[in-house]
C-alpha cells in the first residue's frame, strides 16, 4: 500500500525509488559493476581494520584514525549500495517511510564522521611534522579517542538536524524519489510542505561541519607546506611527502565530489549528472579510501608484507 489515508489528507507510508535507469540491459550491467565495486570496499576496508589491529607497526594515531576512516567508509556505502543493488532486480523499488528516514540520517552521519577524520587526520600530519618533539603529547591515545567522540558528536548532532527536518516534511501526494536513495533534495521536491526555518538549520548544520573541517585541512597543510619547503634532508622530504600524498589524495576527491553536489548551482547540471555523481561520491570513494592508502603508503605495504610472512612461515 502506498498511501494511507488520515483525515482529509492521504499520507505517504512507502516511497519508490526510481534508481539510475530503467533500461534493462543497462541495469544488469551496472549491477555487476557495483556488486564487484562493493565487494571490494567491505574485503579493502576491512583487511585495512585488521592490519592495523593486528600490525604493532601501525599502532600510530594516524592509523588509529585511518581505521576508523575505513569503518566509516564500509557504513556510509553499505546503509546505500545494498539498496541499490536490488533496485537493479526488482520492476519498483519501494523503502518504507521509517526506512527512508533512517537512511537518510546514516548517510547524513557517517559523511560528516568521514569529513571530521579527514581533518583529525590532517590535523595529525601537522603535529607530526610541524611539532615533531610535541606529538607524542599533543597527540596521546585520549587526545584521539577525544577527537574520535568529536566526530561522532559532530555527525549525529547533524543527522539529528536532518531527522526534524524529514519528520516536519508532509508527503500527501507523488511518492516516486528521482534518485536511487533517500537524498534530502529528491525528498524535498515530492514534500507537499515543509518547515523552512527547519530546512534551512540542517543545511546550515551540513554547512558548518563541511566549512569548518575543509579549514582546519587547509591551515594544516598551509604550515605543513611552509615546514616541508624549508626542510633539508631530501630523506625527511620525501617521508613527508608520502606520508601527505595519500591523504591529500583522499581530501581531494571527497571534497571535490561533495562540492560539485551541493555547492554548484542547480541549473548547471541535470538530475542524472547528480545521481552518476553521487555513485562515485557514495559506492566509488570509499571503494578508493582503502587502495590509495595501501598503495601511497610504504608503511602499510612494509606491515602487510610483515603479516603475510608471518603467516607463511
Amino acid at each position: 500500500m502506498d498511501f494511507l489515508v488520515n483525515g482529509n489528507h492521504t499520507e505517504v507510508t512507502e516511497f519508490i525509488l526510481l534508481g539510475l535507469t530503467q533500461d534493462p540491459v543497462l541495469r544488469v550491467i551496472l549491477f555487476i559493476i557495483i556488486l564487484c565495486i562493493y565487494l571490494v570496499t567491505i574485503a579493502g576496508n576491512l583487511c585495512t581494520i585488521l592490519l592495523i589491529r593486528v600490525s604493532t607497526q601501525l599502532h600510530h594515531p594516524m592509523y588509529f584514525f585511518l581505521s576508523n576512516l575505513a569503518f566509516a567508509d564500509m557504513v556510509f556505502s553499505s546503509s546505500v549500495t545494498p539498496n541499490m543493488l536490488v533496485n537493479f532486480l526488482v520492476d519498483k523499488n519501494v523503502i518504507s517511510y521509517h526506512g527512508c528516514g533512517i537512511q537518510l540520517d546514516t548517510v547524513v552521519l557517517f559523511g560528516a564522521v568521514e569529513c571530521c577524520l579527514l581533518a583529525a587526520m590532517a590535523y595529525d600530519r601537522f603535529v607530526a611534522i610541524c611539532n615533531p618533539l610535541l606529538y607524542s603529547t599533543k597527540m596521546s591515545t585520549q587526545d584521539c579517542v577525544r577527537l574520535l567522540i568529536v566526530a561522532y558528536t559532530s555527525g549525529f548532532l547533524d543527522a539529528s538536524s536532518f531527522t526534524i527536518s524529514f519528520c516536519s516534511f508532509r508527503f500527501c501526494g507523488p511518492n516516486r524519489v528521482n534518485h536511487f536513495f533517500c537524498d534530502f533534495a529528491p525528498l524535498r521536491e515530492v514534500a507537499c510542505s515543509e518547515g523552512s526555518v527547519l530546512v534551512l538549520l540542517s543545511i546550515l548544520a551540513s554547512g558548518f561541519v563541511v566549512v569548518f573541517t575543509v579549514i582546519v585541512i587547509a591551515i594544516s597543510y598551509m604550515y605543513i607546506f611552509i615546514t616541508i619547503l624549508k626542510m633539508r634532508s631530501t630523506e625527511g622530504l620525501h617521508k613527508a611527502f608520502s606520508t601527505c600524498t595519500s591523504h591529500l589524495t583522499a581530501v581531494t576527491l571527497f571534497y571535490g565530489t561533495v562540492a560539485f553536489i551541493y555547492v554548484m548551482p542547480k541549473s548547471n547540471y541535470s538530475t542524472d549528472q547528480n545521481k552518476v555523481i553521487s555513485v562515485f561520491y557514495m559506492v566509488v570513494i570509499p571503494m578508493l579510501n582503502p587502495l590509495i592508502y595501501s598503495l601511497r603508503n610504504n608503511e602499510i605495504k612494509s606491515a602487510l608484507k610483515r603479516e603475510l610472512g608471518k603467516k607463511r612461515f
